[in-house]
Parts: structure tokens; sequence; C-alpha cells
């Protein structure tokens, strides 16, 4: 019986070793027992956040393998197996699900601008090599292609793996055209506006901000499905503020370099990011002013969301 994924998963940076040049395996343990600690019910490795375009086949193979091997099961893993050439993405899934992972998150060829039929024709193939439920991952910022409600039913009454879909097209409103289209079955991820779109009926959150700030990230969800919306919105506001000097810099610092700078401040450091993405020791003066006006925030935010879980019920706001 496949299981059956819910609440806010952490889409995990990849830790690099000082040099950047291997897999750093003992830092990324630490950094999976502190996601556990904090009742994070999964991570999504390879996404972008986890800079899944600048990693080699063999680092791919090792950081699913060591991954799922140290959570053993203690919470759920998802592997991004994307990859532009179908027999690629094929190959990765397969290996995937031969190494134990949970389930695959899987954007649809980028680049190329494939047509509704050749992108049904990619994740036909990945259905057919894997049983493993897959999270469609609906990006048209990155990919260049917009997966519509209608295509998204099309998928999910066609192919029996796809059951899930992390949707990050900017448009909350699409949660309810999905969930609508496709009679409630598929199961909608949000990819921001974790808030507005459970209201709209998403399960679940793919979290970049889980990297630093997990356990009030995850709480955030939790209180959502408490009927604490009020009080989901509260912290959803902190980590707008944070998130807004995070985007006040270049475009391509964002979750990747930042997150990584972030998760250092907590104790648990993860290296910088590969070319083509500009490290955090690059961002100079910059880059340690914005951490040090969010490492207070990320502080009092931690221990805000844990002051909210201790209330009695009759805190709860529907």
């Amino acid at each position: 019986m496949p299981k059956t994924f819910r609440g806010s998963y952490t889409v995990a940076v990849t830790p690099f070793t000082e040099d950047g040049a291997h897999i750093d395996v003992p830092a990324l343990k630490r950094f999976l027992d502190w996601q556990i600690e904090c009742n994070v019910p999964g991570v999504i490795i390879l996404g972008t956040t986890g800079e899944f375009l600048c990693v080699t086949d063999a680092e791919r193979t090792e950081l699913v393998r060591e991954t799922v091997k140290y959570v053993a099961g203690r919470m759920d893993v998802l592997v991004g197996t994307m990859n532009a050439h179908t027999p690629n993405a094929v190959r990765y899934s397969r290996e995937a699900e031969e190494l134990g992972a949970d389930g695959l998150m899987i954007i649809p060829p980028y680049y190329f601008t494939p047509t509704e039929d050749e992108i049904y024709a990619y994740y036909e193939s990945i259905c057919t090599a894997t049983s493993l439920p897959i999270m469609l991952y609906n990006n048209p910022i990155t990919s260049n292609v917009d997966m519509s409600a209608s295509f998204v039913a099309r998928l999910t009454r066609d192919l029996e793996n796809v059951q899930y879909i992390k949707e990050a097209s900017m448009d909350v409103g699409r949660v309810f055209d999905i969930v609508e289209a496709t009679g409630g079955t598929m199961n909608v991820y949000a990819g921001e506006r974790p808030v507005e779109s459970f209201l709209l009926g998403a399960t679940g959150y793919v979290n970049p901000f889980g990297n630093y700030i997990p356990y009030s990230t995850a709480r955030l969800w939790d209180l959502l499905e408490q009927g604490r919306i009020e009080d989901a919105k509260a912290i959803q506001h902190r980590v707008d503020e944070v998130n807004a000097i995070i985007a006040e810099g270049h475009p391509t610092y964002g979750h990747q370099c930042y997150s990584k700078a972030l998760a250092e401040v907590q104790g648990y450091p993860m290296g910088d990011v590969r070319a083509p993405l500009t490290r955090f020791a690059e961002l100079g003066e910059e880059g340690r002013q914005r951490v040090e006006r969010m490492r207070p925030m990320i502080e009092e935010l931690e221990s805000f969301a844990a002051d909210l879980m201790s209330k009695p019920a009759k805190a709860i706001k529907a």
C-alpha cells in the first residue's frame, strides 16, 4: 500500500563540502536529524532548491542512497528525477525506486517548451518504469511550460502514479481549478502562499523555508489542519518578512544561496552553492548584512511557533 503524503515537506538544499567538490554526507545526516526532531513529515531532495542541475549522476546516486538509508523510514523521502531528456528522467526515477525512495517530484521537460502531447509521453514513460507515486511540478518560470488544470486532470485520469502536484504557477487560484478539474482526486501541494492554498483545497506544502525554519513552517500546516487559520497566518506573515529580505537581492541569490547561509546560522552548515549560481561568499558585505537582519527574525519565528503550539484548544480560531 503506497504512502499518503500530507503536510509541509522541506525541499532540501544539497550539502556540499567546503570546497564544493563533493556531497557532504555528515552534514546531510545532521540536517536530516534536525528535520526529524522538528517533526517534518518529509523531505524532497534534488529539487530546484537542491540544485539538481549541478550534481553528477554519481553524486545523485550517493545523495539518494545516503538520504534514504539514514532516514530509515522516519519521514518520507521524495526525489526530484526530472530531466529534459526522457530516458534520463526514466533512469533517475527507476534508480530512486530501487534505492528506496517513497515518491518522485518531476517537472516537465525544460527548455524545449514541449507540447502537451510531448509532456504526456514524458510522464507516461516514467510511469511505465516505476510504481512510485509521482508529484507533478508545475513551475512555468523555470520549465517554460504551464500545465493547465485540464491537462493535469488528463494526466491524473490516465496515469495511476500521478497523484500529487506541486503547484508553483504563482496563481493561487490554480489550486482550486485543479481540485475541481480532477474531482478532488489530485492532491495539490502549495508551491507558495500555503494558507491561501490550503483554503482552496491544498493538502500539503513544498517548503523551501524548512531549510532554516523547519519547526515553525511545519507547524504552520499543522495549525491549518487544526482549523487555527489566524495562527497559521501569523506564522506566514513572519515568513513573508524574511522572504522579502531575500527577494531584495538578485534573483539568483534566492533560496539556494541564502537557505544554506541561514541553515549555517541555525547550526547546520551545508556548504555553498555551485556555479553558475552566485555563491554567498561572493555577496560580501551585502550578504552578511542581510543574514544579520534575518537572524533574529528566524530565531523569534521558531519561538513564536512553539508558543502557539503550547496554547490550549480555546485559542483555536476557525
